[in-house]
């Protein structure tokens, strides 16, 4: 699977009651289908997903995998504390048609430290890409888990077979350069449109499906009854294209452009949930050869960059509310924004309305 360009990680929305709002989920996820992200990322430790139920994700997935346009990768976040519960989480993610499953650390995982080593978080990361139906794509570091997994660690993990790359929200340009220089011996093909773009698994779906029938045009004029043809459907056209370890950055959209310079291949910013137009020209303008036009993007992303960091999953959805995107209110015990908030959001927002 081709991770390449502008992920976005999906908020979940909610109810006035607390209750999952799966119509909501479904209009985010068709309006996200329309921009130019490559994919989204459902049950992201910026969601609230830890506080959904099993029936909760099960539904979610769902709705994102029939919402989702063909040509979107989709990745499923497993935040589970035991091998089991993660794949169990990637067999739903399967069912669902999602493309791979992104893989964080347990929430315990300083109490499995023994002797400063992380061998029963590599154990866990190991057997989860042993048994998973789904490529398995690891989070390096989130905030949110408090784990940065050594660099080491992470090149080991590159030459599982079933591990095909990396997110990372703290990622800085030599911690790529390292990275990359130590995994250059993993080399692997995927398959890729004509142009380059990923083939997803609904687009395989969507090809082997049987052929279309339609009445002929020319047996209308007929007298008779109209006999129904068989009308040939166009093969999916694919090629193949040799990737090496693929390092997603999930850090801040504004800090992007060094990541960019350095070779990574594509970005998550939790702002991209609430102004995925806005980070994506950023990318757009650096792969057009525009540095500078990409700084200036970056730069304009600065002040809701810290709103959202600073007012957290709250200030996401407030932002998601005024670019047209559902957010609605956060599951308790999470609060709401302050008046005083809403009105910082809004200031920082100004430079990135859709």
């Amino acid at each position: 699977m081709l991770l390449d360009g502008l992920f976005i990680p999906l908020t979940t929305p909610f109810y006035a009651d607390g209750a999952s709002y799966l119509r909501k989920l479904e209009h985010n996820v068709a309006r996200y289908s329309r921009t130019p992200a490559a994919g989204l990322v459902a049950l992201s430790p910026w969601s609230e997903a830890v506080g959904l139920s099993d029936e909760e994700t099960r539904e979610s997935l769902r709705v994102i995998g029939e919402s989702a346009a063909a040509e979107k990768v989709l990745l499923a976040c497993a935040t589970e504390g035991s091998v089991r519960g993660a794949v169990s989480l990637a067999e739903r993610a399967a069912e669902a048609q999602f493309d791979a499953v992104l893989l964080a650390a347990p929430m315990e995982w300083r109490r499995m430290l023994r002797g400063g080593a992380l061998a029963e978080v590599e154990l866990f990361f190991r057997s989860v890409a042993d048994r998973s139906p789904l490529p398995v794509v690891l989070w390096r570091e989130t905030a949110e888990l408090g784990l940065a997994m050594p660099v080491e660690r992470v090149m080991d993990l590159a030459g599982h077979p079933n591990v095909i790359g990396m997110f990372d929200a703290g990622l800085t340009a030599p911690v790529l350069q390292e990275i990359v220089a130590g995994t250059q011996d993993v080399r692997r093909e995927v398959t890729v449109t004509p142009v380059f773009a990923a083939v997803t698994r609904r687009m395989r779906e969507a090809a082997a499906d049987g052929p279309a029938t339609f009445v002929d045009a020319g047996a209308l004029t007929q007298a008779g009854a109209s006999t129904a043809v068989v009308a040939p459907k166009p093969a999916l056209k694919t090629r193949s294209k040799s990737v090496g370890f693929q390092v997603v950055a999930a850090g801040p959209a504004s800090g992007m452009l060094p990541l960019l310079e350095a070779g990574v291949s594509g970005m998550m910013p939790e702002l991209a949930a609430c102004a995925p137009q806005g980070c994506h020209e950023v990318l757009a303008a650096f792969r057009d050869g525009n540095p500078e036009l990409a700084e200036l993007k970056a730069a304009r992303l600065g002040a809701a960059d810290a709103a959202v960091r600073e007012l957290g999953v709250a200030a996401v959805k407030y932002g998601c509310d005024l670019n047209g995107y559902y957010g609605g209110a956060a599951r308790l015990p999470r609060v709401p924004l302050s008046a005083e908030e809403r009105v910082r959001v809004d200031a920082a927002f100004r430079e990135v309305r859709n």
